[in-house]
């Protein structure tokens, strides 16, 4: 329940940032637009020919490698398109934070000036993807265990990575070494995350179930895909308003482990506690 609360004051601070500049929702929403089309675009063709599992215990090196290498290539091309946008609204977010301010068209300029190190760190950030899978793969139970445990390491240390390659234009090694760095200063050695979006927007998003369940249980034709229609409408906007508000949060936190300035709207106490 503190991990709810706190995390509701920080969308809500993001929110105001966010209300302030509505134009930066285009990021988020060209980001879900690309990334549905990199998703459609491997997954109809695995389907269609079946290589949309992981290879058993029979498969061939040749079809491991292949499955393993597409996962890469999957996950590379979603990473650049995701954090292209992110780089983007962060360096409108933290602009504005300073007093200034980007237009929608200068973000787009600044994601393509970091195009080298953002090339570089979905490459990364794909490898450490692949490898995370090819653990939890090679056992399921505890494998799952071992690449989670991983995972959340990786996610915590690798939170900054992004501002840092967009304010302080480092590549994606650099940016990953300032990003622990910044962390370990302000917060200490042992850090983790005392805050989940995911959380507060998976209770956000229930109302959506509860009118899709309801219009599959009407019995109509028609009511079922009004309701449908309605959920999907509103779970799409409910996942662009999450893109947008993690965004500037970063772009905040970083200010704050950076420079310890307090963007407006946060508080010095909520920014402290948003990590321990």
């Amino acid at each position: 329940m503190g991990k709810f609360s706190r995390t509701w004051e920080l969308m809500s601070a993001s929110w105001q940032a966010l209300k302030q500049d509505r134009a930066l929702m285009i990021f988020p929403l060209f980001s879900m637009i690309c990334c549905l089309i990199v998703i459609a675009s491997f997954a109809i063709p695995m389907y269609s020919n079946g290589t949309w599992e992981p290879p058993g215990e029979g498969a061939t090196t040749e079809d491991q490698i292949m499955y393993y290498v597409t996962l890469f290539l999957f996950y590379f091309c979603n990473y650049f398109v995701i954090v292209f946008f992110n780089s983007a609204i962060i360096a409108c977010a933290t602009i504005r934070m300073k007093g200034g301010r980007l237009t929608i068209g200068e973000g787009f300029r600044a994601s393509f000036s970091l195009l080298p190190f953002i090339i570089g760190w979905a490459v990364v950030a794909a490898t450490v993807g692949l490898i995370l899978r090819i653990i939890e793969d090679r056992s399921k139970k505890i494998g799952r265990f071992v690449a989670g445990f991983l995972g959340i390491a990786w996610s915590v240390t690798s939170f900054l990575v992004v501002p840092v390659m967009v304010v302080e234009e480092k590549g994606p090694f650099a940016a990953l070494s300032e990003s622990a760095r910044l962390l370990k200063k302000t917060w200490g050695e042992q850090i983790i995350s005392h805050f989940s979006y995911e959380l507060i927007f998976f209770v956000l998003g229930i109302p959506a179930f509860v009118l899709i369940a309801f219009g599959v249980l009407s019995g109509s034709m028609a009511a079922t895909i009004i309701f449908i229609i309605i959920g999907i409408v509103y779970l799409v906007t409910l996942a662009l308003i999450e893109s947008a508000l993690q965004s500037i949060f970063q772009a905040a936190l970083y200010l704050y482990a950076r420079e310890g300035k307090v963007a407006e709207g946060f508080s010095l106490e909520l920014l402290r506690k948003s990590i321990r």
